[in-house]
């Protein structure tokens, strides 16, 4: 199966599946790529005594992703690229098995939204995490949702608007992350969480996590298909979020027009 992907590895070993990113140097995420994280997850979905899921990245990449593809967020492709990026939190959800991030690396704009949809996040002293969209006249619809249920409201609102990145021994305290390791001693602490869920019933640990899930008020689903209507019908039409994105494909300072 892993060598029917181009931008990501997959396995499902010992009832964990792993889905290293796999798109040097920084993991970008593409439209492409999106499709096949989503292939790996609907594998997963198949899986019923799968214990957990595992997201990281490739070594020789430099990130664990920096983000999505900002040359496929223009009018031709922003419905696609946003249904094929929260596919991937959907599916999350409807699979109802704990995710792990091991993050030894910047995780940005979507990257850093992978990262708060995981369970358990597991980073190394030098990772970094933030939301740069709002610097290209945009948001981050999935950060939009969960961040305020991670880290909290103010600091989530906080993040968001003002795209300022934060060290890990910040991301720590906010709660955005579960442990801090020096980069080597991460996939030691990757094996004893795995450890523990693979003592588990799978059946026990997709009900636990969608009752943690229905605790939260109203579905990622439904939230999510909220925030798309305002980004796609709304945000989208606005003269900024097209100047942001094509400012920053140009390599130049954005002019805003405030419309």
């Amino acid at each position: 199966m892993p060598e029917e992907f181009q931008h990501i590895r997959f396995t499902i070993e010992d009832r964990v599946a792993r889905i290293t990113l796999s798109r040097p140097p920084v993991n970008i995420l593409n439209i492409a790529m999106m499709r096949e994280i989503n292939e790996a997850l609907n594998s997963c979905a198949l899986s019923r005594d799968l214990a957990a899921i595992v997201f990281d990245a490739a070594t020789d990449c430099r990130a664990f992703s920096a983000g999505v593809a900002i040359e496929e967020h223009v009018a031709d492709t922003i419905f696609q690229m946003l249904d094929s990026f929260h596919a991937i939190f959907r599916a999350l959800e409807q699979i109802g098995r704990p995710a792990i991030a091991l993050v030894d690396g910047p995780a940005l704009g979507g990257g850093c939204e992978l990262v708060a949809a995981c369970d358990i996040v597991v980073a190394s002293s030098r990772a970094r995490f933030g939301q740069p969209e709002i610097k290209l006249g945009v948001f981050p619809p999935v950060g939009a949702v969960l961040l305020p249920r991670v880290i909290g409201d103010k600091r989530a609102r906080e993040l968001i608007l003002t795209g300022d990145m934060i060290d890990a021994e910040e991301a720590l305290r906010l709660g955005l992350v579960n442990y801090v390791l020096p980069s080597e001693e991460l996939e030691e602490k990757t094996s004893e969480l795995l450890g523990k869920f693979r003592e588990l019933s799978a059946a026990a640990l997709e009900h636990a996590r969608r009752a943690i899930d229905s605790g939260q008020s109203r579905s990622l689903d439904a939230l999510l298909t909220e925030v798309e209507n305002m980004y796609l019908h709304e945000l989208m039409k606005t003269s900024d979020a097209t100047e942001g994105v094509n400012a920053f494909i140009e390599k130049r300072k954005p002019i805003w027009r405030n419309r």
